[in-house]
C-alpha cells in the first residue's frame, strides 16, 4: 500500500512536469536563442555560465534543506498522514512548481534581477525598500534556523538504531568530519573545474567517489568532544562559530570557488538518499518494515498549532510551496544558467523531485506504531534504516548516513542563503558588490543577528526555553511561504506587463496571501499573550506589516493603472 501511493505520486509529479510544465513553458515563450545574463552580465563572482547539471545541483542542494523533513513528519505527527500527503501533492503541483519555475524566468528576462527589482516599476521608491527589507528578514529567519539547526547535527549525538539515545553510536562526529571533508573537496573541485579546465565528466568521475569516501572517513576518525574543544560550554556553539566563517567565506567568494562546487558534489549523496531511500521503501514494503500504521487522520485542531488550516499549509512549507526558493531562483541560479530552456529542468524540475523526498520523509512517519521521542531528523533517519532491516542492511550506516544527507540539506541551504542576503542587502543599500571589502562587510552584518542568535535558548510559545531553531520554527513556515506570496505577485505584475496570460499565478498567490498572514497573526497572538519569544513575535509582526504595505500599495496603483485613460 505505502509503496503503491509512494509510486503514484512521483509518476503524477512526472505527469505534472511534461503537461502542466510544457503548457507553462509556452505560456512564457522559452527561448534558447536569447542570450542569458550568465553570458551577457558575466563577470565572474555571481554571473558565471554553468552546464545543467552543475546548476541543477546547486538549485536542488540548496532549496533541499531540512524543511522537506522537519514540516511534513511534524505535520504527519499532530495531524495525521493523509492531510499532509494531499497538502504536498496538491501544493508542489499547482503553487510551489509555479512560483519557482516563473520566479527563476522573470529574472532571466530581467537581467537576472532579484523579486524586487523586476516589480519596482509597480511600487512606489519607499515601498520597494519595504519589500527588499522583507525579503531580508525572511532570508535572516532562515539562516538562523539553519545555522543552529547544522551545529545541532554536528554536535556529538548519541542514536540508536531504533532512533532513540540508547546505542552509543557518535553520529554527529560523522556528520561533523564528513561535512568539513566535502567542503575542502568541494574548493579543490572548483579549481579543477574553473582554473585547471578540467571537462566535467572526468573531475565528476574523480569527486563522487570521494563524496561518499567522506562517510567512511567519519566513522573511522568522528570529531567527537574528546576533539573538539566546548565552546561556552556546549560543543554546539563551537561548531557555530565555525559554521558563521564557512558562510563568510562562501559568500564572499567567487561563485564558483566553493559554493557551486560543493552544492554540486553534495547534490550525490542526496540522489543517492532519496533514491536509497525509495528503494527502502519498496523493499520495506515486502519485508513488513514499510506497512501504514499511523493513523491516517488524527485532528482538527491542537491546542498548540490550532486549526489544522492555516496551520498544516505552513508547516509543511519546503516540498509543497517556499518564498525561499523564488528568491534562490532570482538571486543566484538565474546568473548561472546557460539558456532558457534550463529554467523548467531546473526550477521545476527541482521542486518536484524536493517533494519526492517530502514524500518518502512522510513515510518514515507512516510506518511509525507509536509517537517518537526524537526530532524529526532522527525519525527521518531511523525510518530509512528501519525500511532496509528485511536485506539485513543497517547497523547504525544507514543512520549515519541518513544524518549526513539531513545536515548537507541543511548546510548547502545555509551558504547559500548567507549568499543571498549580501546580495539584497547590497541591493538595499546601494554597496558595491565588486570589492572584496564590500562583499565582507555586507556579509558580516547579515550574520550579526543570526550569530547573537544562536549562542542561546530563547522563549517558544508559553515561556519554556528551547533551542533557537525549535522556537523560530513555527514563524518560520509562516514568513518563508509569505514570501512565496510576495513572489508570486511581483511575477504576477510581470506578467501583465508582457501581456502574458496570468491566471495561472493569480490563484496561488491569493490564496497564499490569505493562508500566510492568517498563520502569521496567530504567531504574533500566541508570542505577545502566552509568554512567548519577544524576537519572534517582533519579527513576525514588522514582516506581517511590511507585506500588506507592500501589497496594498501594489494593488492601489495597479487599480489607478487600469484606471488611466489610454494617452496612445
Amino acid at each position: 500500500m505505502l509503496s503503491a501511493i509512494f509510486l503514484g505520486c512521483c509518476v503524477l509529479f512526472f505527469a505534472a512536469y511534461k503537461i502542466y510544465g510544457g503548457w507553462m513553458e509556452r505560456r512564457l515563450d522559452a527561448m534558447d536563442e536569447r542570450l542569458t545574463p550568465a553570458h551577457t552580465m558575466y563577470d565572474g563572482v555571481d554571473y558565471s555560465p554553468a552546464a545543467d547539471p552543475v546548476v541543477f545541483g546547486h538549485h536542488f542542494s540548496s532549496i533541499a534543506g531540512a524543511g522537506p523533513i522537519v514540516g511534513p513528519i511534524a505535520a504527519a505527527l499532530i495531524f495525521g498522514w493523509g492531510p499532509a500527503l494531499i497538502w504536498i501533492v496538491l501544493g508542489v503541483i499547482f503553487i510551489g512548481g509555479v512560483q519557482d519555475y516563473t520566479a527563476m524566468m522573470a529574472s532571466l528576462r530581467n537581467k537576472g534581477q532579484s523579486l524586487a527589482q523586476i516589480g519596482r516599476s509597480a511600487m512606489g521608491p519607499l515601498t520597494y525598500r519595504m519589500f527588499l527589507l522583507f525579503i531580508l528578514l525572511v532570508l535572516l529567519y532562515v539562516i538562523m534556523v539553519f545555522l543552529d539547526m547544522t551545529a545541532a547535527t554536528f554536535a556529538p549525538l548519541t542514536l540508536g538504531r531504533d532512533g532513540t539515545e540508547t546505542e552509543v553510536s557518535r553520529v554527529g562526529g560523522v556528520v561533523a568530519t564528513a561535512s568539513v571533508f566535502y567542503i575542502l573537496l568541494a574548493a579543490v573541485f572548483g579549481h579543477m573545474l574553473y582554473l585547471w579546465k578540467m571537462p566535467l565528466r572526468k573531475a565528476t568521475l574523480l569527486a563522487v567517489p570521494l563524496v561518499f569516501g567522506g562517510l567512511w572517513l567519519g566513522r573511522v576518525f568522528p570529531l567527537s568532544a574528546s576533539v573538539i574543544p566546548a565552546f561556552l560550554g556546549m560543543d554546539k556553539y563551537f561548531w557555530s562559530l565555525g559554521l558563521i566563517l564557512y558562510c563568510l567565506a562562501a559568500s564572499v567568494l567567487p561563485v564558483w570557488a566553493l559554493l557551486q562546487p560543493r552544492d554540486y558534489l553534495s547534490s550525490f549523496l542526496l540522489y543517492a538518499c532519496l533514491i536509497g531511500g525509495a528503494i527502502g521503501l519498496v523493499v520495506g514494503s515486502f519485508g513488513g518494515e514499510a506497512a501504514i500504521s499511523w493513523p491516517m487522520w488524527k485532528a482538527w485542531s491542537t491546542p498548540a498549532e490550532g486549526w489544522i488550516y492555516p496551520a498544516l499549509c505552513v508547516m509543511i512549507a519546503c516540498g509543497a510551496v517556499s518564498g525561499f526558493h523564488a528568491v534562490l531562483a532570482s538571486g543566484t541560479t538565474s546568473k548561472q544558467l546557460s539558456r532558457e530552456s534550463s529554467a523548467k529542468r531546473v526550477g521545476l524540475g527541482a521542486m518536484l523531485v524536493e517533494a519526492v523526498l517530502a514524500l518518502l520523509a512522510l513515510a518514515t512517519v507512516m510506518t511509525l506504531k507509536e509517537a517518537p521521542g526524537v526530532a524529526p531528523p532522527a525519525v527521518f533517519a531511523a525510518g530509512l534504516e528501519r525500511f532496509f532491516r528485511p536485506l539485513g542492511i543497517g547497523q547504525g550506516w544507514i543512520m549515519a548516513f541518513a544524518m549526513l544527507a539531513v545536515s548537507t540539506f541543511v548546510l548547502t541551504t545555509l551558504d547559500t542563503c548567507t549568499r543571498l542576503s549580501r546580495i539584497i542587502l547590497q541591493e538595499l543599500t546601494g554597496i558595491d558588490a565588486k570589492t572584496v571589502g564590500h562583499r565582507v562587510l555586507t556579509t558580516l552584518i547579515v550574520l550579526a543577528l543570526p550569530a547573537f542568535v544562536v549562542f542561546q535558548e530563547i522563549p517558544g510559545a508559553g515561556g519554556t526555553l528551547m533551542p533557537a531553531w525549535k522556537a523560530i520554527w513555527p514563524a518560520f513556515g509562516a514568513t518563508n511561504q509569505l514570501m512565496g506570496a510576495m513572489a508570486l505577485l511581483m511575477v504576477h505584475g510581470w506578467l501583465r506587463r508582457q501581456g502574458k496570460t496570468a491566471w495561472f499565478v493569480f490563484l496561488p498567490m491569493v490564496f497564499m496571501f490569505t493562508t500566510t498572514l492568517l498563520a502569521l497573526a496567530q504567531i504574533i497572538w500566541r508570542n505577545f499573550t502566552q509568554k512567548g519569544s519577544p524576537l519572534v513575535g517582533g519579527l513576525s509582526l514588522v514582516l506581517f506589516l511590511l507585506a500588506v504595505i507592500v501589497l496594498a500599495d501594489v494593488a492601489v496603483r495597479a487599480a489607478r493603472g487600469r484606471r488611466a485613460p489610454d494617452r496612445a
